[in-house]
């Protein structure tokens, strides 16, 4: 798989007709590994093993509906209330982070309402507050769990 901007970790993989798979630890279950799965698996890992993020408070490709369509997040953050804290949108490496990337994930935001948007496709990351009066603020960082507590 693609090296990526993101810390090394060690992952349970298997293999079924020729096809490889990821043991996702937030699903419990082994996910097809495509090169996007790979980023949201690395990023999952960042967001619990870096920054303390339980597990617990972590969805991953949940669905939400926007305008009546069905639509996923990649992965999605809660706080003690059970509010939507971080919105995560991922990528593949080969995927460049556009305008269309960024509306994409302020269309899911419409609907979950989280105060950050991070985006990245394991190389490249942004990261984001929604403001007071609805603009986006850059971030340089992801905010570590403990300044996230509700």
């Amino acid at each position: 798989m693609h090296s990526l901007n993101l810390p090394t970790y060690t992952f349970k993989f298997r293999k079924h007709e020729e096809v490889d798979f990821i043991y996702d630890k937030i699903r419990n279950k082994y996910i097809l590994l495509t090169p996007e799965e790979w980023v949201r698996q690395h990023l999952l890992m960042f967001l619990i093993h870096h920054l303390g993020y339980p597990k617990g408070l972590i969805k991953v490709e949940s669905g939400l509906v926007y305008n009546k369509r069905v639509k996923r997040s990649d992965i999605i953050v809660y706080n003690n209330l059970g509010m939507p804290t971080i919105l995560v949108e991922c990528k593949s490496p080969k995927v460049a982070i556009s305008q269309s990337t960024m509306e994409q994930v302020a269309m899911y935001n419409k609907t979950l309402k989280a105060r950050i948007i991070v985006l990245s496709n394991g190389l490249v990351h942004y990261t984001f507050k929604i403001g007071e009066n609805g603009e986006l603020i850059n971030l340089s960082e992801i905010p570590k769990y403990e300044s996230e507590i509700v």
